[in-house]
């Protein structure tokens, strides 16, 4: 399992620990991925994705996880979430309109 974010795209950055001398050594940050399962209002169901904590507030922030999914560009999203975006967009399509 990579760590990267599925949705989007937050993965492994590089740099130096500095000691008090100055010597420095190669180090790792990496991003706090989390394992979460979103409710999808499209789909009826939950869907599971290990997306880092930014986009968890970020998913919020747009309303939920179909809202997100169908706002983001592809080039962000990984292979799972863009098939999920399909998914999303066919159930919104086919779903009889919402009347009031």
């Amino acid at each position: 399992m990579s760590r990267r974010c599925e949705l989007t795209g937050k993965g492994v950055l590089t740099g130096n620990n500095v000691s008090h001398a100055n010597n420095k050594t190669r180090r790792r940050y990496l991003p706090n991925l989390q394992q979460i399962s979103f409710l999808s209002d499209a789909l009826g169901r939950t869907v599971r994705l290990r997306v880092s904590t930014r986009a968890i507030k970020t998913v919020e922030r747009h309303g939920g996880i179909d809202g997100y999914l169908l706002g983001a560009k592809d080039a962000l999203l990984s292979t799972r979430a863009k098939v999920i975006k399909n998914k999303i967009s066919k159930a919104r399509a086919t779903a009889p309109a919402k009347a009031g």
